[in-house]
């Protein structure tokens, strides 16, 4: 009968369990020593110091920590590291708990579950004091390495591959943003949360400060394809422990401080820094990140399948939208936490202050963040912003203008406002502190002063709470919504700047490559070969990039429709600023609106225009808003001083147009919008007439491209009848006041433009004689060859901007003149009219016209056939429209184009084109009726004999009808002259000081010395033609009588 085994007692049962936990033995030959594992130490000194205290060599609860540490100090032939060796102990201690849960007996389950807890506690509190003490338990070396993990990583801890193994559980990582650097690291379950929550932040925080650094690093010049999800996890995950959190924001490292700090140290040197720089976006090649994602992805793009690039732009969006979650969601746990919430908010602050340069339109890349950092920035903002951008806008009464002027976090009141001056902003705030004194003794130029400072009477729900040496305190929301606004406009918007200039750099480019190709064909030249090589490579890179703008920005749908929702939310809130959605505006600015960044409506603008232009991008936004708030807007200089800004809501309104937009969401805000039936027309003429002075030294030029706009868009809403309608009502109404003027301009414009395109044709044929006389073209100089050949493409492209902006403006007064006549036929504008229409016509039709023949006209937008037929629509609309027979005698005294002969050339030139046969009467007819006018004319002239010099205008030299008197310099002008140069130009000619029409002063003397001079001539004539008949009647009489007799 076999002898059964003895019974173990707890004692050696807890023996057993603990020897396997801390592989070490009391005993010299233990049981079972042919099958023991090879790491198990013998601990001879120990073993000797407990027998001499009279103990048993068994392991117990009581000996676990001094023979711990024993196996710890002691020097072992190969054993693991210190480090290593103590989270196996706690490893085996937890697969040692999972076999104690099967024991039956409950007492003795709970006593060893009890020791294998505590040999578990111990494991991580050695750790702990390890980590944080190296030189403790070194056995000689002060580093612990894990070959599998450290061969990736230059990391200074050990506890790194446990976090990236902790974090990479359970989790897919594809080659894009995500190699498992934790790969052949096992973390046991719960190490990682007993080591962080189980302790003082003085001992934890040196050993998180490492991980930091060691997290910065691992991510540090790593592109948008490169392995960054990892770290970004394992960030995320230490965060989220308030230890972890605090130990963050208290690195020295959390905001970098030095002498020479600026944008890009921040970017490169502080812990979170490196995360936000991980991007497909191009930066210096200093600071390159790899892998290349131009080179990896697009190299060659206009040749690759249509399938790899949209797979290579789904796989960039992914992952960025992975790095902007992760970061929003590391910020987010951060702001929760109230110790750490300052600290998050002043490191926002300090890298979009270091970089505010970025707004500048040369961006210096040494001294300020890359556009990868700013666009990453611009979308976790948006992700942190997305609680109050609800449909309803009901959070937006959080949020206090006066944060621009009281907030010491952001540096706001150095940016261009609105309106107001900085002097005009300074004085408002400091209106109830009349003595100079200030209520904060920090030594810096802070305006803090009454919160209570307002002049629009604009009731605010939120003030800021300040005390004597305090700083003003804001709701997050509040402080939220303007670094977003400022991180949008130093990244997203910048973005969308740069890729535009990248855009047009290629264009430009490609452009040369074509002359260069062309001389290249004409006169070889081996300079000429290095440059087209030169600008391929260039064109290459270029595009390399520009598809990198457009994997990340272009294509990410949802990132531009949460910025349309911020700038939603702005719109609304700067309206709320002058009392809500309503017109007519309120007669003065209020300073808090006057004094908001010009960048906040400027950003918004230039938002719209470019998600405008990308398909879909807008589908399912709110556009009523911006809408109203254009329209609201853009004719208000008094509001928004920069013509500029009010010229870009056109480009909006132009994007939107239902021939342009492919969005469902453009195509009610033109025809059944309230606000845009009663002001929108109105609005752009006033506009159209604002924009000839901007104040900018290129205001001429700048002036034909914004009204480009405006003419396209006036052009559509003229077929709009509801539009067409209140356009007439408002030349009715305005007909002395901005519609005349808005009629100044676009005939001003019209005579330039063609005369400018005209001139450049002569110009242009010159050109061509030169160079198809092919040897005399081949004698001249290379280089000259080149300049005249550069020239030519010069002028070609001037001709066709300047054509294409004649032929609108021709076109516009065509389809008005129609239907709207009575202001082109005032006494101030009818000559000028005539004049105009005259000089077309000599252009079109007359001796010249053979010298305007071009081999492609339509290449040049010049249709001389059609322009004839508008020139000839206006003048027989004006003649209908002329119930006082005053357009004929406008026509003839146009001394310098009117000539009889052309309108009969001009019914030759109509008939040969096939144009209306009645139209063609009524021009014949108006001919005529210019030459008996001209007659007419020759004949007053004749009868009035020498006029005194005072009663001729000093300008026209033409007799005067209505005088009035300068006010400044009291010289004595016609009435109508000094009115038409005061629709251009609001000065006296003769002194340049102001002038208006109402401070025209009658002459009304003058005016009746000159009607009475007019009688008395028309008396005098009148008298000598009887006298004449008279004389006649004699003559005859008394010859006759001298015959009969």
């Amino acid at each position: 009968m076999a002898t059964q085994k003895p019974q173990r007692t707890p004692e050696e049962i807890e023996d057993i369990i603990l020897r396997k936990i801390f592989l070490v033995t009391l005993k010299e030959n233990p049981e079972n020593s042919s099958t023991s594992d090879p790491r198990v130490v013998y601990l001879e000194m120990t073993a000797a110091e407990i027998l001499s205290e009279g103990k048993s060599l068994l392991l117990s609860r009581d000996l676990m920590e001094r023979v711990l540490i024993d196996r710890l100090s002691g020097e072992f032939p190969n054993s693991e590291s210190p480090f290593n060796y103590l989270i196996g102990c706690y490893k085996r201690a937890h697969e040692e708990i999972k076999k104690i849960s099967n024991m039956k007996d409950k007492t003795l389950r709970s006593e060893m579950e009890s020791a294998a807890k505590q040999a578990k506690k111990l494991a991580v509190s050695y750790a702990r004091i390890h980590l944080g003490n190296p030189e403790l338990f070194s056995n000689g070396n002060l580093r612990d390495s894990n070959p599998k993990a450290g061969s990736s990583l230059s990391s200074n801890s050990p506890l790194l591959p446990l976090v990236f193994a902790e974090v990479s559980s359970g989790v897919m990582l594809d080659g894009f943003g995500g190699n498992d650097l934790g790969s052949g690291v096992d973390c046991p379950p719960g190490f990682l949360e007993e080591f962080f929550n189980d302790s003082d932040f003085d001992t934890l925080d040196p050993i998180l400060k490492v991980l930091y650094e060691d997290l910065r690093g691992s991510v540090l010049r790593v592109s948008a394809l490169g392995n960054f999800q990892q770290p970004l996890r394992a960030l995320l995950y230490l965060v989220k422990f308030p230890v972890g959190a605090k130990s963050l924001v208290n690195h020295t490292w959390w905001i970098p401080k030095g002498l020479y700090l600026n944008g890009r140290v921040i970017e490169m040197t502080s812990i979170l820094g490196p995360f936000f720089h991980v991007s497909a976006l191009p930066d210096h090649p200093i600071f390159k990140s790899q892998p290349d994602v131009g080179q990896q992805c697009f190299s060659d793009a206009s040749n690759r399948r249509a399938a790899d690039l949209l797979s290579s732009f789904t796989t960039i969006k992914a992952v960025m939208n992975n790095l902007y979650d992760g970061l929003a969601e590391v910020l987010l746990c951060l702001l929760k936490n109230t110790v750490t919430r300052e600290s998050v908010l002043e490191y926002l602050a300090e890298v979009i202050n270091k970089n505010a340069s970025r707004a500048h339109i040369q961006v210096d890349p040494i001294s300020c963040a890359s556009s990868g950092m700013f666009v990453s920035l611009s979308a976790v903002m948006l992700r942190l912003s997305e609680p109050f951008l609800d449909a309803n806008l009901t959070k937006r009464d959080k949020i206090d203008p006066n944060y621009v002027f009281y907030s010491n976090r952001l540096d706001l009141r150095g940016l261009t406002a609105l309106y107001a001056t900085s002097e005009e902003v300074a004085e408002w705030i400091n209106k109830d502190n009349p003595d100079g004194s200030r209520p904060y003794g920090d030594g810096e130029n802070r305006l803090l002063q009454s919160q209570e400072a307002t002049s629009s009477g604009t009731t605010l729900n939120v003030k800021p709470t300040t005390s004597s040496g305090e700083k003003a305190k804001y709701p997050f929301i509040c402080e939220c919504f303007f670094m977003t606004g400022r991180a949008l406009n130093l990244g997203l918007i910048k973005a969308f700047s740069d890729f535009k200039h990248l855009v047009q750099d290629i264009s430009r480019c490609e452009d040369t490559l074509a002359t260069l190709k062309a001389m290249q064909g004409q006169t070889p030249s081996q300079q000429l070969e290095l440059d087209i090589s030169r600008l391929e490579k260039e064109i290459e890179s270029y595009s390399q990039e520009k598809v990198c703008y457009e994997a990340q920005i272009l294509r990410d749908g949802a990132l531009i429709q949460h910025a349309l929702s911020f700038y939603r939310l702005m719109v609304v809130w700067l309206v709320g600023l002058v009392g809500g959605f309503k017109m007519p505006l309120p007669s003065s600015c209020p300073l808090e609106f006057a004094s908001m960044p010009e960048h906040f409506v400027e950003d918004a603008m230039e938002l719209l225009i470019f998600a405008s232009r990308i398909p879909k991008a807008l589908d399912g936004v709110l556009l009523d808003d911006f809408m109203n708030f254009i329209i609201m807007f853009m004719a208000s200089p008094q509001f928004i001083k920069n013509p500029y800004l009010r010229a870009k809501m056109v480009e909006v309104l132009n994007c939107w147009m239902p021939h342009r937009s492919d969005s469902s969401a453009t195509s009610t805000l033109f025809e059944g919008h309230p606000l845009s039936l009663e002001y929108l027309v109105r609005n752009l003429l006033k506009l159209y007439v604002d924009i000839e002075f901007t104040g900018s030294h290129t205001q001429f030029y700048d002036k034909f491209n914004i009204r480009h706009n405006i003419a396209e868009l006036l052009e559509y809403l003229w077929q709009v009848p509801s539009h067409r309608n209140a356009w007439k009502q408002i030349a009715k109404e305005e007909e002395k006041g901005v519609y005349l003027n808005f009629l100044n301009f676009l005939i001003n414009d019209s005579i330039y433009l063609l005369d400018e395109s005209l001139n450049k044709i002569l110009e242009l044929k010159e050109l061509e004689a030169e160079m198809s006389n092919t040897a005399e073209w081949e004698r001249r100089p290379a280089q000259e060859r080149q300049e005249r050949t550069r020239l030519f493409h010069s002028q070609e492209n001037i001709i066709r901007i300047d054509m294409k902006l004649a032929n609108e403006d021709v076109s516009m007064l065509a389809f008005t003149s129609e239907q709207i006549t009575a202001p082109f036929l005032l006494p101030e504008m009818v000559e000028r009219v005539a004049s105009m229409l005259n000089y077309f016509l000599l252009q079109l039709v007359g001796p010249q016209r053979k010298s305007l023949s071009l081999k492609d006209p339509e290449k040049y937008e010049f249709r001389p056939k059609e322009l004839l037929k508008q020139i000839v629509h206006i003048y027989v609309h004006l003649a209908s429209g002329d119930a006082k027979n005053i357009f004929p005698a406008a026509i003839s005294t146009d001394g310098r184009s009117y000539n009889e002969q052309l309108f009969s050339a001009a019914a030759v030139v109509l008939r040969r084109i096939g144009e209306d046969g009645r139209i063609i009467q009524d021009f014949i007819e108006l001919g005529a009726k210019a030459k008996a006018a001209a007659s007419e004319a020759m004949e007053t002239e004749a009868a009035l004999g020498d006029i005194p010099d005072e009663f001729l205008d000093p300008i026209q030299y033409t007799l005067m009808k209505d005088p009035v008197i300068l006010p400044s310099s009291r010289i004595t002008i016609d009435r109508p002259v000094i009115q038409r140069h005061l629709l251009s130009d609001s000065t006296d000619p003769f002194n340049r000081s102001h002038l208006t029409v109402e401070m025209l002063i009658p002459d009304t003397e003058l005016k009746a010395r000159i009607e009475d001079f007019i009688k008395s001539q028309e008396l005098k004539r009148h008298g000598e033609g009887l006298s004449m008949q008279k004389s006649k009647g004699t003559i005859q009489t008394t010859s006759g009588e001298m015959l009969i007799d």
